[in-house]
């Protein structure tokens, strides 16, 4: 963890002095991605450097709020919540009269993330700072994100790390000194966009996704070469992959690891 956590580091301070960024700006969910993403960044540039937004709506949780409030302070982070209700249901009503009829809720989940991305974007040509996408692999490999949404930002710092790895690397980062609350390694991943939801009421659990990804995709297996698990599953996942390509083409670069 050691290893891929300095490399992590090294390949963001780099990254962004190619690019003459000396600050980042980055959401900051409660969740875990967005978590680790922001101590990364403040072990890279310290915490005044970064920039972390906390976009709050009906739909977040006190736990989420308390979660980014002690990251923010655990860490010293430039930090500030907006409610984005407002935006949310301005737009909500337009797009409404607009279509003719209700709207979708994959429409309204997605119009939240693209609110985030839109405000990030405003932040960063407001006062400079690179914004940092805080996606995970399994997540871009899966198209479990939102273009123009969460996967706004000029780097990935955490692209190409799966999400049990997320976990672990969070765990350990903490034993090296708290930078994280527990709640936020031990929480049940959502994105809460909707009420109740649950990231794997989407996608089959992280241990399982992740063992398949790397099958599928680091391996280069196809379906009938993996075995040990359910068949249906492994077609899911596999069907998820190739229909989200068009998704990772326009995802910002991921560090190497």
């Amino acid at each position: 963890m050691e290893k891929t956590w300095n490399k992590l580091k090294a390949g963001l301070k780099a990254y962004c002095q190619d690019n003459g960024f000396k600050n980042v700006i980055l959401g900051l969910s409660g969740g875990m991605d967005s978590a680790l993403t922001a101590v990364l960044a403040a072990d890279a540039f310290g915490g005044a450097n970064v920039r972390a937004i906390m976009m709050k709506t009906k739909y977040t949780s006190a736990l989420s709020l308390n979660i980014a409030r002690d990251i923010a302070t655990l860490n010293h982070l430039n930090y500030q919540e907006v409610d984005i209700d407002p935006l949310f249901e301005e737009e909500s009503a337009f797009l409404r009269q607009a279509f003719g009829e209700e709207v979708k809720g994959i429409v309204l989940e997605n119009l939240q993330a693209r609110i985030r991305g839109q405000l990030l974007m405003a932040y960063s040509n407001q006062f400079g700072g690179l914004v940092l996408a805080c996606g995970n692999k399994s997540e871009a490999l899966t198209g479990y994100c939102t273009l123009y949404g969460d996967t706004c930002g000029g780097l990935m710092p955490i692209g190409n790390i799966y999400k049990t790895t997320v976990f672990e690397l969070g765990k350990w980062r903490n034993m090296q000194g708290q930078v994280l609350p527990e709640e936020v390694i031990s929480r049940a991943p959502s994105a809460e966009l909707a009420f109740g939801q649950k990231d794997e009421n989407a996608l089959p659990p992280y241990p399982v996704l992740d063992a398949l990804l790397k099958y599928l995709v680091d391996e280069g297996k196809n379906v009938a070469e993996i075995s040990g698990f359910d068949r249906e599953t492994v077609e899911r996942v596999a069907k998820l992959v190739k229909s989200s390509a068009f998704k990772r083409k326009q995802m910002p670069q991921a560090l190497e690891v």
